[in-house]
């Protein structure tokens, strides 16, 4: 005789309390037994009713993030929201057609899907750029411009930033700015990391008491780190305030290699007068304009790139990026209660300008951020085949 999943009971097969989950009939010995099993079936249809507006995601994205490269924890969780999966030779797999509800990706516990888990907390979005003529960094300037706001209105003594070096081009040189020429001298982007922390803590012991530092999120780890940890080195040392300035990065790359391979085009370091990635390609301006694929520049990734998940740098007080706005704008994110309230006041002293981020544009950053959270689950397939996708890198400044 059958027995009642909820009760445990055994039933006889002709009770009129029946139900078909997953092509397979399960009997009932009451109603209330019925209806506490056909629950979790309404369940599904209100999640995949929730789903329906957003973004159309198949069983297929989940097999190719999470199931073939070897991350999934065969805990059932996708299995067990949709009725056309089963483990089939070890694996979740199709066993009908899927309708690409998204109800399986989201219940995995090794996909990244909510908004928070993507790029951390945040306060308010915006998209803005530099109403300071001479101000000319890469996108919206806006990095550069707060700089200039929180130095000018006496907010900050000092800020860490990273400038090019003058005796070899396009090397990053990381200083304590202090004057409005040093802070200009940062401007645009150096796809290069730049080793600032020891300059961070030159600026502390040279008597800086509130610096605006700037780095991307390897960078911002490390402040927030020495900030928090009872074993960090400014935990207890509260005379230096520092404003967390993140860069949006997906990517840095060695400098010498960087060379070699514009050398081997035909370009000097010497020539370039900037550098951009967008949009999968790798911009390099001379006279004129040389635009290569991304995979081209792959030899010469940073190793610490490829296992590194937070594109914008969300232990910041203050987070900017191109992904996500127009040309000639920057993206913020605005994290904290004092970044936010700068970040408006700036706008209020003449310095930038502010508009929402639209939601389209909003959507782009949580694509990139996850395509940025999940790469560390590739690394090995793409190790094995050579195809290790670059999207947009920002190190340096704005």
């Amino acid at each position: 005789m059958p027995i009642d999943p909820i009760c445990k009971i055994q039933v006889d097969d002709k009770t009129p309390f029946k139900s078909v989950y997953k092509n397979k009939e399960y009997y009932f010995c009451s109603e209330n037994c019925t209806k506490k099993f056909n629950e979790l079936d309404k369940s599904v249809i209100r999640v995949r009713r929730s789903l329906k507006d957003k973004e159309r995601i198949s069983f297929g994205k989940l097999k190719r993030e999470i199931i073939d490269p070897g991350i999934c924890t065969l805990c059932g969780a996708c299995v067990a929201s949709c009725e056309v999966l089963n483990v089939v030779g070890g694996k979740p797999a199709l066993i009908g057609p899927c309708t690409a509800c998204g109800v399986c990706y989201n219940q995995c516990p090794r996909t990244i899907t909510t908004e928070s888990s993507l790029i951390g907390n945040v306060r308010d979005v915006f998209t803005a750029r530099t109403v300071l003529p001479e101000v000319k960094g890469q996108n919206g300037g806006v990095v550069t411009s707060m700089l200039l706001y929180g130095l000018e209105e006496g907010l900050i003594d000092s800020a860490v930033v990273t400038v090019k070096s003058e005796e070899e081009p396009w090397k990053p040189v990381p200083i304590i700015a202090q004057t409005r020429e040093d802070i200009l001298r940062s401007q645009g982007s150096i796809y290069v990391h730049s080793l600032t922390m020891e300059t961070l803590m030159s600026a502390i012991k040279r008597g800086s008491r509130s610096i605006g530092f700037v780095g991307p999120s390897c960078n911002i780890d490390a402040v927030y780190k020495m900030q928090n940890s009872p074993y960090g080195l400014l935990h207890m040392f509260m005379r230096a305030n520092i404003l967390k300035m993140g860069l949006f990065c997906m990517d840095t790359f060695n400098y010498e290699g960087l060379k070699t391979f514009l050398t081997s085009k035909g370009i000097p370091l010497s020539d370039v007068k900037e550098m951009k990635i967008r949009k999968g390609k790798f911009s390099v301006k001379t006279e004129s304009e040389h635009i290569f694929p991304l995979n081209d520049i792959d030899a010469f990734r940073n190793g610490s790139c490829t296992v590194c998940t937070d594109l914008t740098a969300e232990k910041a007080d203050l987070s900017f990026g191109g992904v996500g706005s127009k040309e000639g704008y920057t993206t913020v994110l605005a994290r904290t209660g004092l970044g936010l309230e700068l970040f408006k006041d700036a706008e209020d002293r003449g310095y930038i300008k502010i508009e929402p981020l639209e939601r389209e544009g909003f959507e782009r950053v949580l694509r990139q951020a996850r395509a940025k959270k999940v790469q560390m689950y590739m690394i090995k397939r793409r190790v094995e085949t050579g195809t290790l996708p670059i999207h947009s890198s920002i190190v340096g400044g704005e």
